[in-house]
């Protein structure tokens, strides 16, 4: 900036030298060029502004300072401040240049030193904030030592640039949302910015990613309560601070919650109203021992689908296309009706399905998909296999998928992976999984986004293993972006007519079952999972610790509330009673009080005495869960939703199990991993065979060794164990799969 006064033409054309000397970074003869200028014009003070700059560009902090603070001296009392905003004027255009060009350092310097010279400008302190976030090297504590959250309690808002604070918001929350400060940064930004969806839609977002990704709901919690402040009655809001008080463990605030959003929606369409039946069907199966409420809710929901699918309706956006596909996730909960239940879920997949690909329409991917054919790879080298899962992490499906994609034979297949819910620093099995693709994708929550990178990354096959249990990967599925999908491991089929196939294995689901699934259910010869074992930690669990004698009988259910089906418990109590000197330990996620009051009654009410019940709590390991199931001489397993991990874990360490077998696919998990470990001992398939085997493995110790014996015998040969066999199976599977797509183009 040349001032259009006060230069003589000598001094003017210094003046325009020494600026473009600056402008090249040329400083040492910048700097000499400004000292000449205000040799001939001291009075020039935009000299000694350029002058101070190029040291402070030189690393000479002090010379800068010094330059500048001795030409403010000068000033009249009147002129300090003109003359202060205009150094501040020359700093911040400089700094603006500097961030422009990427030089974050130099700007973040810069931006320093305009905070000595006026440390209550906000704007500057947010610019601040995000050049720290850029260098990563923003801990959190600036927000406070900076006084910025002080600054916005009682700053005037017509001097803050609304824009730059809602962009700060959204890089801090991004940048790491657990710091403290993050959150009361969010806090003080309310005032301003809570009247812009703009910030709920910020925050709520911050608060998803931190329950799910972060695993840390408490402080999600926290987050989504601020938005609560914005808009009380918005129904997303209310669905996942639900979820979040359910990750939380706080199960009265999820019921709460959960009965506010569903009366909300019961002046809505059809489909609101199935969705708020789920949302709370969820709340009270999770809680555990609300199962008389839940019945109640459960017949309303099977009362309102069929009318939802003759209407056929066209839903109004993602998120209402999302709930009404779930909204039969917890039917297998209650009864083992697969005819019946799967033949409704095949229709809303279908309704679903159709209303996703209306809304893909206009996107430029899925025009291409539809109008053009996709490459043909007529399988000369590799197939390229995509694996979609929010689990690639610390969970059941984590521990269990890895073992798989380990012993893959990379020279016929090329592995891409699409992790979701994968921010979490810390865990090192998330960063294991990320290191087995050749490309790994971590992926947002844009539908779209994640099924136009499958598209563009050309799958052939597209292995689906989230099913239900995630809507996002559902809505990608439906959008058909690879050329074969199936659906595998991680949940019962889906029913969306874009997966072609369901891997089972020739236990899992009944002779009978494809006559209700939409997918071709592709059997594996064994089994359809195998693991080559579990990390077991230390025990931490003791039977002096629960008052528990050294003689007795030690039955064990681990499971969580939601697979503890009154009727199931019932029998668990009719095996108690008839095994002397026996004990029952319950552990599992529900609320607490709720599960032992459930527990409590249904002992009373069949004649056992509730001290013979012990309440656990969770452990932090799970190689500590591992250990401590030695503590338990039986497995007692739910129904007519089995274990799964559960139940691995329980044959892994050698105990014997007592099943009862359904007909549907959850009903069934533990049928076939026992199977396939080689021991039938405990395989029931009515109420009074469970109990049989129950009291019977209670009585005859050396039943139990036996079966014990066995188990451990089986990790050397059984299919279970034996994940290389395994591989092999699933790659003969695409490679079967990949010829017959192939023959029938």
């Amino acid at each position: 900036m040349i001032p259009d006064s006060g230069l003589t033409k000598s001094t003017e054309s210094l003046y325009e030298k020494a600026l473009i000397c600056f402008f090249k970074s040329e400083y040492y003869q910048a700097a000499n060029l400004y000292e000449r200028a205000i040799e001939k014009q001291p009075n020039v003070k935009s000299n000694y502004w350029y002058l101070g700059l190029t040291f402070l560009l030189q690393g000479k902090e002090l010379e800068a300072q010094t330059t500048w603070a001795m030409a403010i001296m000068e000033a009249e009392p009147e002129q300090v401040e003109t003359w202060s905003h205009e150094l501040i004027e020359v700093l911040d255009a400089e700094a603006q240049r500097r961030s422009k060009q990427q030089e974050n350092s130099t700007a973040y310097l810069i931006r320093l030193h305009i905070r000595e010279i006026q440390p209550s400008s906000i704007n500057n302190l947010l610019h601040l904030i995000q050049l720290a976030i850029k260098q990563k090297i923003f801990t959190g504590d600036e927000l406070g030592s900076w006084k910025i959250l002080e600054l916005l309690e009682s700053y005037k808002s017509e001097k803050l640039d609304i824009s730059l604070l809602i962009e700060v918001l959204e890089q801090v929350l991004n940048y790491d949302s657990l710091y403290p400060s993050s959150l009361e940064f969010a806090e003080a930004c309310l005032p301003y910015l809570g009247h812009l969806y703009n910030f709920f839609a910020i925050v709520l977002v911050a608060a998803i990613n931190t329950t799910y990704s972060l695993q840390r709901p408490s402080q999600g919690i926290k987050l989504a309560e601020l938005c609560l402040k914005v808009d009380a009655d918005n129904i997303e809001l209310l669905r996942h601070l639900t979820n979040f008080y359910q990750n939380s463990g706080d199960y009265t605030k999820a019921i709460e919650t959960a009965n506010k959003c569903n009366s909300l929606l019961e002046g809505g369409t059809l489909a609101d109203k199935v969705y708020g039946n789920h949302l709370l069907l969820k709340t009270f199966i999770n809680a555990g021992g609300y199962w008389q409420q839940a019945e109640e809710i459960l017949q309303l929901q099977e009362n309102l689908l069929p009318s939802l699918i003759e209407q056929q309706p066209t839903l109004d956006e993602s998120a209402e296309i999302s709930r009404t596909l779930l909204s039969t996730f917890f039917f297998p909960y209650f009864q083992d009706k697969p005819q019946a239940f799967r033949q409704i879920q095949n229709k809303l997949a279908a309704l679903c399905q159709w209303n996703l690909q209306n809304y893909a329409e206009e996107a430029q991917w899925y025009q291409q998909k539809v109008n053009r054919p996709q490459k043909m790879n007529k399988f000369g080298k590799y197939l390229k296999i995509g694996y979609i899962c929010h689990c690639f992490r610390q969970h059941s499906v984590g521990w269990l998928a890895r073992w798989m994609l380990e012993h893959h034979n990379r020279e016929l297949f090329l592995l891409y992976g699409y992790l979701f819910a994968s921010q979490n620093k810390e865990d090192p099995l998330q960063k294991w999984y990320t290191n087995q693709f050749k490309a790994a994708h971590k992926m947002g929550t844009e539908t779209q986004d994640i099924a136009e990178q499958i598209y563009q990354d050309d799958i052939d096959i597209l292995i689906d293993l989230d099913s239900l249990t995630l809507d996002i990967t559902c809505e990608v599925v439906a959008l058909k972006p690879a050329k074969i999908q199936a659906t595998w491991l991680g949940w019962d089929a889906s029913g969306i007519p874009a997966i072609d196939y369901f891997i089972a294995d020739p236990y899992v689901l009944p002779d009978n079952a494809q006559d209700y699934y939409s997918e071709k259910i592709w059997r594996l010869p064994q089994t359809y999972i195998a693991v080559d074992g579990f990390e077991v930690g230390v025990p931490t669990l003791h039977r002096e610790n629960l008052n528990i004698p050294e003689d007795a009988i030690v039955f064990l259910s681990a499971q969580s509330g939601s697979k503890r089906h009154p009727q199931i418990v019932r029998l668990q109590m009719k095996i108690l009673k008839a095994v002397p000197n026996s004990y029952l330990l319950i552990k599992g996620l529900a609320q607490e009080e709720a599960i032992q009051s459930f527990f409590n009654q249904i002992a009373s009410e069949e004649g056992v005495d509730t001290n013979k019940l012990r309440f656990l709590p969770m452990v932090p390991s799970e190689a500590v869960h591992r250990a401590n199931l030695g503590i338990a001489d039986i497995v007692l397993d739910t129904y007519p939703y089995n274990g799964a991990t559960t139940t691995l874990e329980t044959l892994w360490m050698g105990i014997p199990l007592v099943t009862k077998v359904g007909e549907q696919f959850s009903a069934r998990n533990s049928y076939t991993m026992m199977m396939n470990a080689g021991v039938k001992e405990g395989i029931s398939w009515n109420d009074e065979e469970y109990v049989d085997w129950g009291i019977r493995l209670g009585k005859d110790e050396a039943l139990r060794q036996k079966i014990s014996w066995q188990l451990q015998q089986s990790r050397k040969s059984s299919p279970l164990w034996n994940t290389k066999q395994f591989t092999r199976h699933m790659e003969k599977a695409y490679e079967e799969m990949w010829q017959i797509y192939i023959s029938n183009k």
